[in-house]
């Protein structure tokens, strides 16, 4: 299923393994991995194309459980400690094309658990006549054409993965000599100027991509704030985003180049956009004095990036707090069949 701007096959639960180990062998068979074409699975040899979905019921006042996995292509380990956003906008079209939950009417809502980070949101899609609907005129940047919206309103994303939103206890940090802003609301990010980088925050993916030494300075502070964030060492982890940002260019509120985390992104990923959000709203974070953000406690904050933007409709209380995000993604069911996987990964 093509979920946002990523895509990924999407499994019940129930036909994989109970045994970690032996589920994450068969999910790199899966898709491929590691091999930089994955020319012998499902992965499409980019971060982005690499991904997988497990699902199954929920309990309780949850409707669904959902695990996402991030894979790469060229590595062979399975990463189930951050989110996904993307990947989460097509968990309950999968559920309702499985028969896990039922539609409720003209819409339906459902609320899901990420199990990654214990993460709640309730997701609204179009069920007309009973049935999940893919057709639609919401577009959104990264993905062509236009589809039915998938609307996320996130109920409590601050501190994901790390300890709590600013997980340093710190607003701005200098790290390795340069100002950071160190936070976690959804997805664990280290937020720089793109000015402080020797870049102007203009530069196409592909551009930052063949920066060599850019590439292994962003490491290098990658893993350093790591540990300033409590952490550990994240060498082998798809953990912290590092994301530079700049003055916006199309009258969005701040301009973006993220990496995820070795890869420029051709846009932003959705929790990460929400993550941007949020330091753009707080005052002397490395966003302050760049970012032109919108009066008021209701606001919608318009994050630029390589392919477009991303707006996050967020509420605040009084005393600056973010008390919800919602934002609008569409997904599309792409296939439906079986994965062979080789007769080894079972020996």
């Amino acid at each position: 299923m093509r979920g946002g701007i990523s895509k990924g096959p999407f499994f019940l639960a129930s036909n994989l393994p109970d045994d970690i180990a032996q589920r994450d062998k068969i999910l790199l068979a899966a898709m491929g991995s590691p091999d930089a074409r994955q020319i012998d699975g499902l992965g499409g040899a980019h971060p982005l194309t690499s991904k997988v979905a497990i699902v199954n019921k929920g309990s309780g006042d949850v409707d669904l459980e959902f695990l996402f996995a991030q894979l790469q292509p060229n590595g062979d380990k399975v990463d189930t400690k951050p989110n996904c956003g993307n990947m989460l906008a097509a968990v309950v079209p999968f559920a309702l094309e499985m028969g896990l939950v039922k539609a409720q009417g003209e819409t339906s809502t459902f609320r899901v658990l990420t199990l990654n980070t214990d993460m709640l949101c309730d997701i609204t899609v179009q069920t007309p006549g009973g049935e999940i609907e893919y057709a639609g005129d919401t577009a959104i940047d990264g993905a062509p054409g236009t589809a039915a919206p998938v609307k996320i309103k996130f109920l409590d994303t601050a501190g994901s993965v790390c300890s709590g939103l600013l997980p340093t206890g710190m607003i701005k940090d200098s790290i390795c000599g340069i100002d950071v802003t160190c936070i976690d609301n959804g997805m664990p990010m280290v937020l720089m100027r793109a000015e402080h980088m020797g870049c102007t925050g203009s530069e196409t993916p592909e551009e930052l991509n063949h920066n060599e030494g850019l590439k292994k300075k962003l490491e290098e502070l990658r893993l350093a704030a790591s540990l300033e964030m409590g952490l550990g060492d994240t060498k082998e982890k798809s953990y912290p985003k590092m994301c530079m940002v700049s003055s916006p260019a199309a009258g969005g509120t701040i301009n973006t180049r993220c990496f995820i985390p070795h890869v420029c992104h051709e846009a932003v990923g959705v929790l990460g956009a929400v993550t941007i959000a949020t330091a753009c709203a707080m005052p002397r974070s490395v966003c302050d004095g760049i970012a032109k953000v919108p009066a008021g406690l209701s606001k919608n904050i318009s994050v630029e990036h390589p392919s477009g933007e991303f707006t996050i409709e967020m509420v605040m209380d009084g005393a600056g707090n973010v008390t919800s995000a919602s934002l609008l993604r569409t997904a599309r069911l792409i296939m439906r069949g079986e994965v062979m996987i080789p007769a080894r990964v079972f020996k």
